[in-house]
């Protein structure tokens, strides 16, 4: 039997709630080009991110662990890649678009710089006087202008539907191509953004706990992990099981996390009954969320891994370290550009020398940024 693109998006009437993106709406693309016999327009984007080179540059990027610290912690693409099973889960769930789901999921970290929020903070630094940094704003330049994979116009050429999914933010939800943008994202974009959410909240304490920088009794004190441990310990796990625990422990947590999700967003979704993908982009609130009682467990977790994991005081001077030498990038490539690669360079006189300098740091690895340090410092 062959299925068509036609079939496919016949499947999606059948399958897809009224509040759903459906494939046969979607806005369009920048440059029209003709449609894939077999793919729809969605899976077109999604695959065309998968073979982005700056997808594949994720696996060498940070999470929370410097890239290579160990080989059962995440780095960006293992993250990303769960970040997008999960937000599938919710969108079949919630009977939306799966499709612009995971593409949304798969893109949303693209613009992280090498060595994850210490990273960031000094590109967005350097950045302040220059434009600024925001590695939303980045995922969208990369997809837009800085994939070089056609021969008529820069860019990967996605949908505007993927596009302004990247724009989460309310201050950059403003225009797109000179049209404005709805003052909210579609449902799909919210899907992928709680479960970038709720993925680190989750899996950055199971590496916490498996690089030794957590300990279980850090943890007794946080609600949502004292829940989801208890729901171990009924099946007879506890600390003296070994690992079983703490693993059983991270899946209980996740579970729950998605299924609070579910069961309130559907709820909300019953509450305003929205009967199109537009209504949804305006309605006064988002759809996608954690009920009222579960949000405040899950920031009590996120404050926890702040205080004690992403700037406790062991990783501290590693991304002290990481700041420094990605300043030290910035100022070296402004004063001399020629120390830029090729593709970089071409792109000086459009976008100036600042935006370009940053541009090629945040696109590189956490190996090669590295290694440029230590090309480029006169004390190497």
């Amino acid at each position: 039997m062959l299925r068509t693109k036609l079939d496919l998006r016949k499947a999606e009437e059948c399958t897809l709630a009224p509040y759903a993106h459906f494939d046969r709406d979607n806005a369009g693309r920048q440059y029209p080009e003709k449609t894939h016999p077999f793919r729809t327009d969605f899976q077109r984007d999604r695959d065309r991110i998968l073979h982005s080179h700056a997808f594949r540059r994720l696996e060498y990027k940070t999470q929370v662990f410097l890239s290579g610290s160990g080989d059962h912690l995440r780095n960006r693409l293992t993250h990303t890649i769960e970040v997008a099973a999960i937000a599938k889960t919710i969108a079949r769930a919630l009977a939306v678009n799966e499709d612009l789901t995971e593409t949304i999921a798969l893109a949303h970290d693209l613009g992280h710089p090498p060595f994850g929020h210490a990273g960031e903070r000094a590109i967005s630094k350097v950045m302040k006087d220059h434009g600024g940094f925001d590695h939303n704003l980045q995922a969208l330049r990369i997809v837009d202008v800085l994939e070089v994979k056609y021969p008529q116009y820069d860019g990967i050429n996605l949908t505007r539907d993927v596009r302004s999914g990247l724009l989460k933010h309310p201050e950059h939800r403003t225009e797109l191509d000179g049209r404005p943008l709805s003052p909210r994202p579609s449902l799909e974009a919210q899907i992928a953004d709680l479960a970038d959410d709720l993925t680190y909240y989750g899996h950055d304490v199971d590496d916490g706990l498996d690089s030794g920088l957590l300990i279980e009794d850090m943890l007794k004190d946080i609600p949502i992990w004292q829940e989801a441990a208890e729901q171990a310990k009924a099946l007879g796990l506890d600390s003296g099981t070994g690992e079983r625990f703490p693993a059983y422990t991270v899946r209980c947590l996740i579970d729950n996390m998605v299924g609070d999700a579910i069961r309130y967003s559907a709820h909300l979704l019953e509450q305003y009954d929205p009967q199109s993908a537009e209504e949804v982009e305006f309605l006064p609130q988002n759809l996608i969320s954690f009920s009222p009682d579960f949000l405040k467990k899950t920031l009590e977790l996120k404050d926890f891994l702040y205080e004690n994991l992403y700037f406790g005081k062991i990783l501290d001077k590693l991304n002290a370290l990481s700041l420094s030498r990605i300043e030290f990038l910035f100022e070296t490539f402004c004063k001399d550009p020629s120390l830029m690669g090729e593709t970089a360079r071409s792109r000086l006189d459009k976008d100036g020398v600042e935006r370009t300098a940053a541009d090629y740091i945040a696109g590189m690895t956490d190996n090669f940024a590295l290694m440029e340090y230590l090309r480029l410092h006169p004390k190497n």
